[in-house]
């Protein structure tokens, strides 16, 4: 039986009840808003979904072939190879600067080579990218791209990356402001990878322009594409029909007499014979001169254009590599009058999918709450009662982040424990964590305000008592729902395993949340009914 206190000491009790009550609210509301204002992380676009294999690409500049890149390579197998025989534990006794490797894969071009690896130790991925990158730096002119095989997106850092759309009307002036904004990507981020696309940021590539003579080559009847299917023809072969045989298709080429091996200087005298039956040099129709320009060029929408793919370091997260690219880079070079009027430079990659998913999320999360709002006011049969149980949704929320920052916290220092650090990203998978949560930290509000509904209207207590008694009633149950979710959901935040970094961030949001959530309904959500419950209730 509750005993209420005499008339005449009812008001200081009611004083301190009301102070009580009013310090609970503005310290859960304090909280809150400290915790979404200091403790959100930047956000990431999607989990990378890594697999312990490299993809490392070194792009040769302009005038290397294939026999010097094969000399390369065969430089890097004797430097990699002896390390597939090798153990995992002489890496970690530090008696290697490579990890033993699983398997290596080696592809050489003429304009650069690629290499496939994976380590022995899962764990080595790392040091083997840094040794990869480590292993191209000694190669002068070279760029290198060394990333992280992925089960998601590419396997070019895909979901990280912050890509940089240089366009303009010159591909001169475009080369040169993309080697600034190279050059500025390697100070602002510490060891970024960067990749370029066209990957040579210079006009040095030896070339051969074969400018035709227009009037001679009507006199001879050959067209444009006469000519160039005669050159084709003359120099590297051209593509003529195909056939299958025995269910394999085979293509047929047209080559001349000098096959592939024709000479320079001798390309202006090769034989071309013309529909008007006469043999004439090709010099005739035709000039031919040595000059220097880009190996590729690259348009999008008829505009031509550079692209460099920026990935910044982990500790990084996209949300904030895309603000220091759009002020430490492009506002720095427009400032120092490197990026002339007529050439346009903007982001784009991951860090557009970033906003249009988050956009297209805040959209759910409005829905979302119409709809949990509309059903418990079908439920209560009452407008009011749904606003109370509604209020510790946004706090709940804020549970989430707390965790999720705790959570990264305590991982970065598990190395003082010999481990390896955890680091859990707030990216787009994690974020629908709190459309989970909408639906479930309602839960235990729901048997409070119910409870105190049903003390109120069947048992005659007042605001204060039926409260007191429904948090007293509802205190088993609660703690029973909340201690089963989160044992339930433990295994799938605290262990460790191949691709937990896709589901772990969505465990910790709703773990972490629920926990805050059954915290605030014992406390701000009994203190918040019994101050503005009253009109509810009457």
């Amino acid at each position: 039986m509750i005993r209420r206190p005499p008339r005449s000491t009812l008001f200081p009790y009611t004083t301190l009840f009301r102070s009580r009550r009013l310090g609970t609210l503005s310290l859960a509301a304090g909280a809150s808003l400290a915790a979404f204002v200091w403790l959100t992380p930047p956000a990431e676009y999607l989990p990378e979904g890594e697999e312990p294999k490299t993809f490392a690409r070194m792009n040769a500049p302009p005038g290397y072939n294939l026999d010097t890149m094969s000399r390369i390579g065969s430089d890097l197998q004797r430097h990699f190879l002896p390390f597939l025989d090798d153990e995992p534990a002489r890496f970690e006794r530090g008696e290697t600067d490579v990890p033993a490797l699983k398997y290596l894969n080696l592809r050489v071009e003429a304009n650069g080579l690629r290499i496939i690896a994976e380590p022995k130790e899962p764990a080595h991925i790392k040091p083997l990218m840094d040794a990869l990158a480590r292993k191209y730096k000694e190669y002068p002119g070279m760029r290198s791209f060394v990333s992280r095989g992925s089960i998601i997106t590419s396997n070019d850092g895909g979901t990280r990356s912050v890509d940089l759309d240089i366009a303009g009307p010159d591909l001169k002036t475009i080369y040169d402001v993309a080697l600034s904004a190279y050059r500025r990507a390697q100070e602002i981020f510490d060891n970024p990878r960067i990749k370029a696309d066209p990957s040579s940021l210079s006009l040095s590539q030896p070339m051969i322009e074969l400018r035709p003579h227009w009037s001679r080559a009507a006199e001879l009847g050959m067209s444009a594409a006469d000519i160039g299917f005669t050159v084709a023809a003359l120099t590297d072969g051209a593509f003529v029909d195909e056939f299958l045989l025995n269910d394999d298709k085979i293509d047929i080429y047209l080559y001349g007499l000098a096959g592939t091996q024709a000479a320079l200087d001798e390309l202006g005298r090769l034989p071309v014979y013309t529909e008007a039956g006469s043999v004439v040099p090709l010099s005739t129709i035709a000039s031919i001169t040595e000059t220097v320009d880009t190996n590729r060029i690259r348009r999008v929408d008829g505009r031509r254009m550079v692209t460099l793919s920026i990935i910044p370091p982990e500790s990084i997260a996209l949300e904030q590599a895309v603000e220091i690219v759009r002020q430490q880079l492009v506002a720095h070079l427009r400032a120092a009058g490197t990026v002339p009027a007529n050439v346009s430079m903007d982001i784009s990659g991951a860090s557009d999918q970033l906003d249009a998913t988050r956009a297209a999320l805040s959209g759910n999360y409005v829905v979302a709450v119409v709809i949990i709002y509309l059903l418990l006011v079908a439920i209560f049969t009452h407008w009011g009662y749904p606003l109370l149980i509604m209020t510790t949704i946004p706090l709940g929320v804020a549970g989430g982040i707390v965790g999720l920052w705790l959570m990264n916290w305590v991982g970065g220092l598990l190395p003082l424990l010999g481990l390896p650090p955890l680091t859990q990203p707030f990216d787009m998978i994690a974020m629908l964590g709190f459309l989970i949560l909408m639906g479930t930290v309602v839960n235990n509000p729901i048997l409070i305000v119910h409870q105190a509904m049903t003390n109120i209207r069947e048992a005659g207590m007042d605001v204060v008592d039926a409260v007191r008694n429904a948090v007293e009633t509802r205190l088993r149950p609660i703690a029973m729902s909340t201690l089963t979710t989160v044992f339930g959901l433990a295994p799938l935040v605290l262990l460790p395993g191949a691709g937990t970094e896709l589901y772990r961030g969505v465990g910790a949001i709703v773990l972490f949340g629920i926990l805050g959530a059954a915290l605030v309904s014992l406390t701000m959500l009994p203190a918040l009914t019994t101050t503005r419950g009253s009109a509810f209730w009457s």
